[in-house]
């Protein structure tokens, strides 16, 4: 195998991965809202969005046969991952001062108006308020935890293919 070949199968591994972790992450706000009855506002459910396309694309890219094709697909989950960084940090901020409203008179019927909110409603429907406090993960909110992990994924994509295209041609 050749070494191109071989960072990009390095970026797929990490592709897969990253779609798994995804998964999990709406798998355990599942369980969150299943099992501790806390109930998704509108921008969680933005979040969760956000989740399944870098899941969605990341898968895709990992399939790729291409270095053009995985990057596009690259390019896509650093997009959703944007996304997803606009939306928790909306919500860490109106966490951090709830007398802001998250808007749920605007955002819930357009929310519950996406395809999906029709087509699996225990997963994509809103439930709750944004401003609602619900208990801290390891001292942080489950907002900010998203925020840390979608800013995790837009630098640590883009820092990958740089890495490994630059090992692949040297």
């Amino acid at each position: 195998m050749s070494d191109v070949n071989l960072h990009l199968a390095r970026e797929k591994r990490f592709l897969v991965l990253l779609g798994i972790i995804c998964l999990a992450l709406i798998g355990g706000a599942l369980y969150m809202q299943i099992v501790l009855e806390e109930m998704p506002c509108p921008l969680c459910i933005l979040q969760r969005y956000a989740l399944l396309f870098i899941a969605i694309f990341a898968f895709i890219g990992a399939a790729m046969p291409g270095k053009r094709s995985l990057t596009l697909f690259e390019g896509l989950v650093v997009l959703s991952a944007i996304g997803g960084i606009v939306a928790a940090g909306n919500h860490a901020y109106i966490l951090a001062h709830p007398d802001v409203s998250c808007g749920v008179d605007v955002l819930q019927p357009i929310v519950d108006g996406l395809p999906l909110a029709n087509a699996l409603p225990l997963v994509f429907q809103v439930g709750g308020f944004c401003s609602t406090p619900y208990p801290p993960i390891l001292g942080l909110s489950l907002a900010q935890w998203a925020l840390a992990a979608f800013v995790l994924t837009a630098l640590l994509v883009p820092v990958g293919i740089y890495r490994n295209r630059r090992r692949a041609e040297l």
